[in-house]
């Protein structure tokens, strides 16, 4: 600054020389450095805003892409599992066809063979697929639509796979492998033939999935899809199949020898490098190799254990990076000289001021802020309690809905009832009058051992009726809080008293196969009540027949227990299949039933983790299994 006397001048103005005075040298060096400085800052603040607009652009242009990214990725799953679904009805179709019961039934007849092996190839022509076969309950191969060809499955023994062995539990199989004769890549849908719980055969069909992953090839990102296993089963790049996405442990490859679902394929790791993690968790960054960073998106596959991958090209992403970088740099730059040029101007007057003024608007605006956000959360709050009020509200008012439901399907299981109990009844009241009218005579001519006679018949009579309207109080009563679990074998015996009249009545043929002590997780009442709906109607089904059969079969599979409750009625039409679950739904005759009971019945297995199913037997008559998950502590007795 002017004007301001130099401490190192003399009174002539000339440097001070004598030894007590500072050297000029140092404050001359640090003014020469200053615009250096200055510049190194620039270039440093340029640098920083320039890198600030690369990461920000290039996280909002992969955001971008991302969610481009999820539609496609979404249209491809949905075309994979539509191509998988479309052919689910081929292994039901064997079940149907009467050759392949004939080749079950005589698997050493050779015209039964050839009708086999033709049908199948017929069928396997018109379904689309690449082959289709018959096993035999050991896994060998009885029939299939390549018979002709020299390296046939026919007479293969094909046990060691998992979808045979899906099947003979009674299940539908799903499983991806390579063939081992042929070793072409397939998709294998199996079924079981004849009953499920003890099947005679598995059909078997093998899909190519190369149509899918031909087209794929055209798209202009990269698609894999890998098995449960984490290994590509379908790829764009022809390379990548039957690569790991994963490392694969030694037990695993061991299973996969043992099995041989990939055939002996060497399955090297498919070399992806993670760069990093996208902002929403489940997206990320990966390199091929030291090739370019690509964004991977995974989605699973619905109704199965797979992962389809999207691979897109992130280049255009950094292009966009690199404009915004630099245009941040420039108008960084600029706006900094601009303010380095205005700071000059105005430092000398008014910092103070202004630094005051600026440290005063700027906590007048955060406490505004503060009380403006604090006011928002507060009625969001209110929000957040009403809907919550609201909801529990709602939920009571349905549970109490669902609970009248199941009450009034109870009172109309027990108006069903009605008349077969009032006959039971009736038929010891009128015992009790004529025994009790004789024990009044015999008691005045003193005979007094026909008197304690009579008096033991009457207690009988009266424990008799006892049990009755206990045993119907039990099933009318409304369900408690209390042990939710239940032995099925008393459950089926207390369902069998309470219908015990319209047994009587019906006279099937009562075939029951459980084993005593199954305890499942489910309340006993409900339970009962299940059973009394399924074997009613399985009752209603054979009333009037020539040689009427019930059948009640469980077993166990796993850690849920099965039972079957089956007739030799005139079995489900494909419109009841279509809403028999549905309320108010009934094939019975007007005033009958209420269209409620397989509803509710099935309502209560939902809520135990339970489910219901039905289905036509082969042999005639409808069939329905429920099951439940099992509860391995014992039940405790009743004292």
């Amino acid at each position: 600054m002017t004007g301001q006397p130099d401490p190192f001048r003399d009174s002539a103005g000339d440097p001070a020389s004598h030894p007590g005075h500072p050297a000029p040298r140092p404050t001359a060096a640090l003014r020469g450095a200053a615009p250096l400085l200055a510049l190194l800052a620039l270039a440093a603040l340029v640098s920083l805003a320039g890198w600030l607009g690369y990461r920000f652009s290039y996280d909002t242009a992969l955001a971008r892409q991302a969610e481009r990214g999820q539609v496609q990725l979404r249209l491809y799953a949905q075309a994979l599992e539509s191509e998988l679904a479309h052919y689910d009805y081929v292994p039901g179709l064997l079940t149907l066809d009467e050759r392949i019961g004939t080749l079950l039934r005589q698997p050493g007849d050779a015209d039964a063979v050839a009708r086999a092996n033709d049908y199948l190839s017929a069928l396997n022509t018109r379904a689309g697929t690449r082959v289709v076969y018959v096993l035999d309950a050991r896994g060998k191969v009885l029939a299939t639509s390549n018979w002709q060809r020299p390296d046939s499955y026919l007479g293969e023994d094909l046990s060691f796979r998992p979808y045979f062995r899906a099947a003979m539990e009674g299940q539908l199989g799903r499983f991806y492998g390579v063939g081992t004769t042929r070793s072409e890549s397939g998709y294998y849908l199996s079924a079981p033939l004849g009953a499920r719980d003890n099947p005679d055969g598995v059909a078997v069909v093998k899909i190519g999935l190369e149509p899918l992953e031909n087209r794929w090839q055209g798209a202009d990102s990269q698609m894999l899809l890998a098995d449960e296993n984490g290994v590509v089963i379908l790829a764009s790049d022809p390379s990548w199949k039957l690569a790991a996405l994963r490392p694969l442990s030694p037990e695993a490859r061991a299973r996969f020898a043992g099995n041989l679902q990939y055939n002996r394929a060497p399955l090297p790791q498919l070399p992806l490098q993670d760069v990093r993690v996208l902002g929403n968790g489940s997206d990320r960054l990966v390199r091929l190799r030291q090739g370019p960073s690509m964004l991977a998106q995974q989605s699973a596959l619905p109704g199965t254990d797979w992962q389809l991958t999207l691979l897109s090209n992130t280049s255009g992403a950094r292009v966009v990076a690199l404009n915004s970088a630099a245009l941040a740099g420039v108008l960084t730059a600029f706006v900094l000289l601009l303010g380095a040029a205005w700071n000059v101007r105005r430092r000398i007057i008014g910092e103070r001021l202004a630094a005051r003024a600026a440290l005063e608007a700027a906590n007048s605006e955060l406490e505004r802020k503060v009380a403006e956000r604090t006011g928002d959360l507060s009625a969001t709050n209110q929000r957040l309690q009403a809907e919550v009020a609201e909801r529990i509200r709602t939920e009571a008012v349905l549970r109490q809905a669902q609970d009248g439901l199941l009450q009034a399907g109870k009172l109309a299981a027990v108006g069903q009832m009605s008349t077969g109990i009032a006959h039971e009844l009736n038929q010891p009241l009128a015992a009790l009058r004529t025994i009790s009218g004789n024990t009044v005579k015999f008691l005045e001519r003193g005979d007094y051992e026909t008197v304690r006679a009579n008096l033991g018949t009457i207690i009988g009579l009266v424990e008799r009726m006892g049990r009755i309207t206990g045993a119907l109080k039990s099933f009318a009563r409304k369900p408690g809080n209390g042990l939710r679990q239940a032995d099925l074998a008393q459950a089926v015996d207390n369902a069998l008293f309470l219908l015990n009249t319209r047994i009587e009545a019906v006279q099937p043929r009562l075939q029951r196969e459980i084993e005593p002590g199954l305890a499942v997780a489910c309340d006993a009442n409900r339970l009962e009540q299940v059973l009394v709906n399924l074997i009613g109607n399985a009752l209603d089904a054979v009333a009037g027949r020539a040689q009427p059969m019930v059948s009640l079969h469980a077993h166990v599979s796993g850690s849920m227990a099965h039972l079957t409750v089956r007739d030799n009625g005139a079995g489900l039409s494909e419109d009841a299949f279509s809403q028999l679950f549905e309320p108010f739904f009934t094939t019975k005759p007007a005033g009958e039933g209420l269209g409620l009971g397989l509803t509710l019945s099935a309502g209560i297995l939902n809520e135990n983790g339970g489910s219901l199913s039905a289905s036509n037997h082969p042999d005639g008559g409808a069939c329905f299994t429920l099951v439940l998950p099992l509860v391995r502590q014992e039940i405790p007795h009743a004292g």
